[in-house]
């Protein structure tokens, strides 16, 4: 394979193992209000009361 391939291989990885390790490093940064959460946790609760509702039957 030329230089230029492999250069081009080098700079593909770097990118995909930079990007994953910028990912993890924002993942815990991205807080939710707790406005918003309690939104969240209540509709998630009408929905497992819901899906629980639709399995007795």
């Amino acid at each position: 394979m030329p230089v230029i391939g492999w250069f081009f291989l080098v700079l593909a990885l770097c990118l995909i193992v930079g990007s994953l390790l910028i990912l993890r490093d924002n993942a815990n940064s991205m807080r939710i209000p707790k406005d918003k959460m309690e939104k969240i946790l209540k509709r998630k609760a009408e929905m497992e009361a819901r899906d629980k509702a639709e399995e007795d039957r």
